[in-house]
C-alpha cells in the first residue's frame, strides 16, 4: 500500500482520554497513544504533547499537514465547546496554531458511524437474532463518559452519517424499580435523559438509587469498580446495577431502531459495553430490545452487534478525512497551497516573498486587500498580480477563490475587487457579495460566552455609554438611539476631548461600550483605563487579540480590517452595526422574553392588536422589531 505524502493525524477526544495516531498509509496506524485530558490544559496542549513525543525514525521527517478529530461533542460551525469537559477551541485558529493545511473536526459518533461499513465480521459480535438488510439504515449507540447516538443512511454507493444528540432524549422507566431510579435522579436533575443513566456516571447513579430502593447503606463506588465486582459476582447490588444498565441500554437501542427504521441493524460501541465480554451476551439487553409491544416482531428482525474493533473510530475519522481531501482535489483550486510550494523555485525573489506570506497567513490573505498583501510581503501591487498569474490565475480575485476552495472545500468568505471596468450591476453585486460573505464569517465566529457576558453587563448597568472615533462614530450614535428606545440611561461620545471627561464621571457598575475596528487607538485605550479606574466595566467591539480586546471585560470580535488609508471603511462598519443590533435584541429579550414575539404581532400602524401583552418597562410592544434593531437613515 503506497504511503501518504505526509503522515495524517487522527484523534479521538473523549471526556476522559484523548487518543491519537498517525496514519502513514490507508489503514496503517503508527504511534498510537492515549493521554489523560486532565493532564493537559486544553486541546492544543494535548495535541502538541502527542506530536512532540512521536518517534520520527518510524514516520520520517515530513510534517503533518492534514488532521481529523473525532470529539465527544456536537460540532456546528467553527467553535467547538465540549459538553462533558471544559475544553473549547476555534477549528480554524487551531488549524493555524498547529500549522496544518486541513483540520476536520466531527462528532465522535459520526466518525464511528462512518467506520461501520468498513468493519469486517471479525470486528463485530452479534447479540441475539435478526438479519440485516443491505443496503438499509444502520443505527449506532454507545455509552462511555456520555451516551452517543448516530446513524447511517445509504446514499448511492456511499453513506450519509447523521450527527445526533439522541442520548439527551428523556429517560423512560420500564417498571417500579426504574421509577425509583428516576425519582432518585430527580433529586439532582430537573431533566433526566438516557445519558444520565447510560454512562459511567450513570452506572454510579443507578448503584446509589438501587441501594436507596432496597434500603441498603453502601460505600460510594466508581463505575469501574461497580463493573468489576459485578463481573466477578462479588456483590449482588453491583450485579443488579449492571443488569439494570444493560436493560436500559436495550430500551434506548430499541427506541433508536424504531426511530431510524434501522433494518440494517443496531451497532453498540462506546467505552463500557465492549469491555463486558460474554456477560453482555446473556444480559437483559436483547430481551429489553425486543420488548416493544406491538412492534416486537419489527425490532426482533433487526440484528444487534457489539463493536469489538480496537480502532473503529480512527477508521471512521480517517474515511471522513479522505473524503474531504478527495473532494478538495476534485475542485479546480484545491491544491493551490501545494502548487505554491512546488512553484517556489521558479518564482522571482519578489514573487517568492508573496508566496511565503500566503503560505504563512493563508486565511488573512483571503480578506486582505491588495494594498495590505503587498505591504505585508514588502513588494509592489503589480508583483502580487504577477504572482497570481504565475499560478495560472486571472488575477487576485481568481486566486482568492481558489485559495478559499483549497482551505475549506467550499467557496466561503472571499473578497472580490471592484474594478473600473465593472458595470453598475457587477459593481453592486460585488459590494453586496463582499458584505454578505463577511457577515457569514462573523456569524461563524460568534462566541456564546462573551455575548452572554456582554449582555449581562449591559442589563446590570445603571448607565451605558458608547465610545467611538472617526468613521465608527455613527456606530456609537446608532447604539445610543437603540438603547434610549429601551428607556436605558445612555450616551454616545465621539469627540476625544469629551470622552475622557465623560469616563471620569462614571460610577461603579456603569458600562462603557468601546467600538474600534483595530483596537489600538491610544485615545480609546485611555478611556478604558479611566473607566476601570472608576470601577466601571468595559465591553469592546473590536479585533481579536487587539490591545482593546485584552483590556475589556467582554470582547465581541469583529475581524474585518479595511485599509482606511486608501478608502472609507464600509464592510467593517456594517459588521459593527450588526454587533450593536445583536446586543440590542439580546437585551430586549432578557428584559422581557416575550417582547420579540409580541412585537412581531403588532399591526402595520404600530398599534398593538387586541389582547396583546404589555412589555416590560422600556420596551414598547407598539415598536416594530425592525425599529429595535435599526433606525431610519
Amino acid at each position: 500500500m503506497p504511503r501518504y505524502d505526509s503522515p495524517r493525524l487522527l484523534a479521538d477526544i473523549g471526556g476522559t482520554y484523548a487518543r491519537f495516531a498517525l496514519e502513514l498509509a490507508p489503514g496503517e496506524l503508527s504511534q498510537r497513544a492515549s493521554l489523560l485530558c486532565a493532564d493537559h490544559a486544553d486541546f492544543h496542549a494535548a495535541v502538541r504533547a502527542y506530536l512532540d513525543g512521536v518517534d520520527r525514525r518510524e514516520i520520517g521527517p515530513e510534517p503533518v499537514l492534514h488532521a481529523a478529530v473525532a470529539i465527544a461533542n456536537p460540532v456546528e460551525g467553527d467553535r467547538v465547546r465540549m459538553t462533558n469537559y471544559h475544553w473549547q477551541f476555534s477549528i480554524d485558529e487551531m488549524r493555524q496554531r498547529l500549522g496544518l493545511d486541513t483540520l476536520v473536526v466531527v462528532n465522535d459518533f459520526t466518525a464511528l458511524a462512518m467506520a461501520l461499513p468498513r468493519l469486517s465480521d471479525t470486528e463485530v459480535r452479534q447479540i441475539g437474532g435478526g438479519q440485516a438488510r443491505r443496503p438499509s439504515v444502520i443505527g449506532l449507540l454507545g455509552a462511555g463518559t456520555g451516551l452517543g447516538m448516530s446513524g447511517l443512511i445509504p446514499a448511492g454507493e456511499g453513506w450519509i452519517a447523521l450527527g445526533t444528540e439522541g442520548g439527551h432524549t428523556s429517560f423512560a422507566p420500564h417498571d417500579e424499580r426504574e421509577i425509583a431510579i428516576l425519582r432518585h435522579a430527580w433529586k439532582s436533575y430537573d431533566h433526566v435523559s438516557f445519558e444520565r443513566v447510560l454512562s459511567g456516571p450513570g452506572l454510579e447513579l443507578i448503584y446509589r438509587a438501587l441501594a436507596e430502593f432496597h434500603g441498603q447503606a453502601v460505600a460510594p463506588l466508581g463505575a469501574p469498580e461497580i463493573t468489576q465486582r459485578a463481573l466477578e459476582q462479588q456483590e449482588p447490588l453491583c450485579l443488579e446495577t449492571l443488569d439494570v444498565f444493560c436493560g436500559l441500554l436495550g430500551t434506548a437501542a430499541a427506541n433508536l431502531a424504531v426511530t431510524l427504521g434501522a433494518l440494517g441493524g443496531i451497532f453498540i460501541g462506546g467505552g463500557i459495553v465492549p469491555r463486558l465480554g460474554e456477560y453482555f451476551d446473556r444480559s437483559p439487553f436483547r430481551a429489553r430490545f425486543e420488548d416493544k409491544g406491538r412492534f416486537r416482531d419489527y425490532v426482533a428482525a433487526m440484528p444487534t452487534f457489539v463493536i469489538t474493533a480496537e480502532n473503529a473510530t480512527f477508521k471512521g475519522v480517517s474515511a471522513i478525512l479522505e473524503n474531504q481531501l478527495r473532494a478538495l482535489q476534485a475542485s479546480p483550486g484545491s491544491a493551490i497551497l501545494g502548487q505554491i510550494r512546488r512553484a517556489r523555485s521558479e518564482l522571482s525573489p519578489a514573487e517568492l516573498r508573496v508566496a511565503d506570506h500566503v503560505l504563512a497567513h493563508p486565511r488573512a490573505v483571503l480578506n486582505d486587500p491588495i494594498a495590505e498583501i503587498a505591504r505585508a510581503a514588502n513588494v509592489s501591487q503589480p508583483t502580487v498580480i504577477r504572482f497570481c498569474r504565475s499560478l495560472g490565475c486571472e488575477g487576485l480575485s481568481d486566486f482568492k477563490l481558489r485559495l478559499a476552495s483549497g482551505l475549506t472545500g467550499t467557496v466561503p468568505v472571499t473578497h472580490t475587487q471592484v474594478t473600473s471596468s465593472d458595470s453598475m450591476l457587477e459593481m453592486g453585486a460585488k459590494v453586496l457579495g463582499n458584505t454578505a460573505s463577511s457577515i457569514l464569517q462573523m456569524r461563524s465566529h460568534l462566541n456564546r460566552d462573551t455575548m452572554d457576558r456582554a449582555i449581562a453587563l449591559l442589563l446590570g448597568a445603571s448607565r451605558v455609554e458608547f465610545y467611538a472615533l472617526g468613521h465608527y462614530s455613527v456606530v456609537a450614535q446608532d447604539a445610543q438611539f437603540k438603547f434610549l428606545r429601551f428607556g436605558m440611561p445612555c450616551g454616545a461620545y465621539t469627540d476625544p476631548r469629551l470622552q475622557l471627561l465623560a469616563a471620569d464621571v462614571l460610577r461603579p457598575g456603569d458600562v462603557a461600550v468601546i467600538i474600534s475596528s483595530g483596537g489600538k487607538l491610544p485615545e480609546l485605550l485611555a478611556v478604558v483605563d479611566k473607566v476601570q479606574q472608576r470601577g466601571g466595566r468595559v465591553v469592546a467591539i473590536t479585533a481579536n487579540q487587539s490591545p482593546l480586546a485584552k483590556k475589556a471585560d467582554a470582547a465581541l470580535i469583529v475581524d474585518h480590517i479595511e485599509d482606511v488609508a486608501t478608502h472609507l471603511p464600509m464592510v467593517s462598519r456594517v459588521l459593527h452595526l450588526l454587533m450593536i443590533d445583536i446586543l440590542a435584541v439580546g437585551v430586549a429579550m432578557r428584559r422581557n422574553p416575550d417582547a420579540v414575539s409580541a412585537l412581531a404581532s403588532t399591526t402595520a400602524d404600530d398599534e398593538p392588536r387586541p389582547g396583546a401583552r404589555t412589555a416590560a418597562p422600556g420596551v414598547s410592544l407598539a415598536t416594530p422589531l425592525s425599529r429595535l434593531t435599526s433606525h431610519s437613515r
